[in-house]
């Protein structure tokens, strides 16, 4: 069951994915977040990496409507949604292997590091939108180098995906989040 803490952080994703703003996740929310991400320079250059977004976007869903679209209509609501946390820990590899393509597609430079710009054009295209992130970028390099390694954007994305803990930095990995309801 979710906690309060990842019901806020899971809500701004729900609508950061439904695209066409109708209140539900389908296929086609999955495949406009493929095509934001198709955009960046690095993913639109490398067809393998473009490959490698569209399955891991498109296996995210899949997973997601076998799991949770529980009167097959081919939608998944918010309910469904916070249906599946509980299943997110026993599917580590998956997030694993969704890290790994998220990082080759925002490391633009290809250096191995994210860096302060590349993590905003994370965030932007997450979102679809311009986001401010503030300072967030100094809470998620914990070793302050100015830049996210692959293992250390590895653990902030388990984080952000599994966290029910609101100081874990990586709650903060697709920027900030809304003030809880009071």
């Amino acid at each position: 069951m979710a906690s309060e803490f990842q019901r806020t952080k899971l809500t701004s994703m729900f609508h950061a994915f439904d695209t066409d703003r109708n209140g539900y996740l389908d296929q086609d929310d999955f495949q406009d977040l493929a095509d934001r991400w198709h955009r960046l320079p690095r993913v639109a250059d490398d067809p393998e990496l473009a490959a490698r977004i569209t399955e891991v976007t498109l296996g995210w869903w899949e997973h997601l409507s076998s799991a949770t679209d529980r009167n097959g209509d081919g939608r998944v609501d918010m309910a469904e949604i916070l249906a599946m946390v509980d299943r997110l820990p026993a599917m580590l590899d998956y997030v694993n292997a969704t890290s790994d393509a998220v990082f080759d597609a925002v490391d633009e430079n290809d250096d191995g590091r994210i860096s302060r710009a590349e993590h905003r054009r994370l965030v932007d295209t997450w979102h679809g939108q311009s986001v401010d992130t503030g300072v967030v970028f100094e809470q998620l390099d914990r070793d302050g180098d100015g830049y996210l390694g692959r293992s250390e954007f590895a653990l902030l994305w388990a984080q952000f995906w599994i966290s029910d803990n609101p100081a874990d930095p990586g709650n903060l990995l697709c920027g900030p989040l809304p003030e809880p309801p009071r």
